[in-house]
């Protein structure tokens, strides 16, 4: 497979920092370098989404959770587009562009993230999608265009199933604070980037699409 002079985009989904590096690194080049991706298939996620991205649109914070601050939710399903990213002080041609779920303003005037899931995965964690809502972050506080706001806040906001009755199913509600960690974000883009600007890299061992191919190669074959 030849490497094009340049690829395909220049800007980096801030999810690809938690699901992209976890998953396969194949897929990931290629995707950013051919812009060839697999199909995906969640036709429910964007419409839950969209329902809980209304429900909070204007409340207070704190009625999300006693734990946040005085300040209210201001936007909802916006895009981020940064500056060139800075690793190690050093400007790149990739950019952070993506979009974040809710965004509130704290009292002080600093901003708070809020990413909605809905999910009963062990995994919904602070510390697994901290890189995605620091990469927000990032974008937010050094944007293409105009001056950027500090990011004091970050949290996930996880719908559970936890039961059915005869209306339909119930969820649980739960917030789920994420600590700022700008240092390990700065960690992961050098290795994201080591692995963009590299060679095809090997398939990840637990890619369903990379195995699919590979044993559908080895039966044409034999």
């Amino acid at each position: 497979m030849k490497k094009p002079a340049t690829p395909t985009r220049s800007t980096i989904r801030p999810s690809d920092l938690t699901f992209g590096l976890s998953t396969c690194r194949r897929c990931l080049w290629i995707f950013y370098w051919f812009k060839v991706s697999a199909p995906l298939t969640m036709p429910l996620v964007s419409t839950l989404a969209d329902q809980q991205e209304t429900l909070f649109q204007g409340a207070k914070l704190r009625d999300i959770d006693p734990s946040l601050g005085d300040g209210t939710i201001t936007k909802w399903g916006q895009f981020i587009n940064s500056a060139k990213i800075k690793v190690n002080g050093e400007e790149t041609r990739w950019r952070f562009y993506g979009k974040y779920d809710v965004l509130g303003e704290n009292s002080d005037g600093s901003l708070a993230i809020i990413d909605c899931k809905v999910s009963d995965n062990d995994r919904d964690s602070g510390a697994f999608y901290a890189p995605q809502l620091e990469a927000y972050a990032y974008s937010l506080e050094n944007p293409a265009v105009g001056e950027g706001k500090k990011v004091s806040t970050m949290g996930l906001l996880v719908w559970s199933p936890k039961s059915a009755d005869l209306t339909g199913f119930k969820v649980e509600q739960k917030y789920v604070p994420v600590e700022r960690n700008p240092e390990k974000l700065q960690s992961l883009l050098a290795d994201l980037l080591s692995v963009l600007e590299g060679d095809l890299p090997v398939a990840g061992a637990d890619c369903n699409l990379c195995n699919y191919l590979i044993e559908r190669a080895n039966l044409e074959i034999n």
